[in-house]
């Protein structure tokens, strides 16, 4: 999993995408396309947008629920989380047993 994570961010415009989730989490696709045009200058279609979520949900980074015809996005920080306390948990030395 942490390699679906990792390769989620590496890409600017799904960082952004979390940016945008981050200030307000439950935007529908027309939302984010939105704000990432106004605020970011990003100028991509919805399709393209569309794909970037996907990866995102592949690597467990959003979830989406739908409410009638709207479809919502919501931001899960638990993968971040996890890659965050692999490194900065305490350092616990070996035992020789």
């Amino acid at each position: 999993m942490p390699d679906d994570v990792f390769k989620a961010l590496s890409d600017p415009t799904r960082r952004a995408i979390l940016d945008e989730l981050t200030w307000r989490n439950g935007q529908t696709l027309f939302e984010i396309c939105t704000r990432l045009s106004g605020k970011h200058g990003l100028g991509l279609s919805r399709q393209a947008i569309s794909q970037h979520l996907a990866v995102l949900e592949a690597a467990g980074l959003l979830t989406t629920r739908r409410e009638g015809r709207y479809k919502f996005h919501d931001l899960n920080a638990q993968p971040l989380e996890q890659i965050v306390s692999r490194w900065l948990k305490p350092h616990q030395p070996e035992t020789g047993t």
